[in-house]
């Protein structure tokens, strides 16, 4: 996890909207093409879904982990 991930996640579940990289990259003060690469990590880990081409959305598991139910090992060991 970068720290970035967390203010990402976090966004997305303040902001519960379908979202691109650049939008989110604008909102969050990040380089586009590190959010777009950091959105891509968080979905290969189950925290965020892609929705369509270039969106994405926080995933229930994503929501857990920020509510403090999910450990970033729990996942890392799938």
């Amino acid at each position: 996890m970068a720290p970035v991930d967390y203010e990402i996640m976090l966004f997305f579940d303040e902001y519960p909207i379908l979202v691109s990289p650049k939008i989110l990259a604008v909102n969050i003060d990040y380089d586009r093409h590190y959010v777009s690469r950091r959105c891509s990590a968080l979905s290969d880990a189950g925290l965020l879904e892609p929705v369509d081409t270039g969106l994405y959305q926080l995933t229930d598991t994503g929501r857990d982990y920020l509510e403090g139910d999910l450990d970033v090992c729990e996942l890392e060991d799938d």
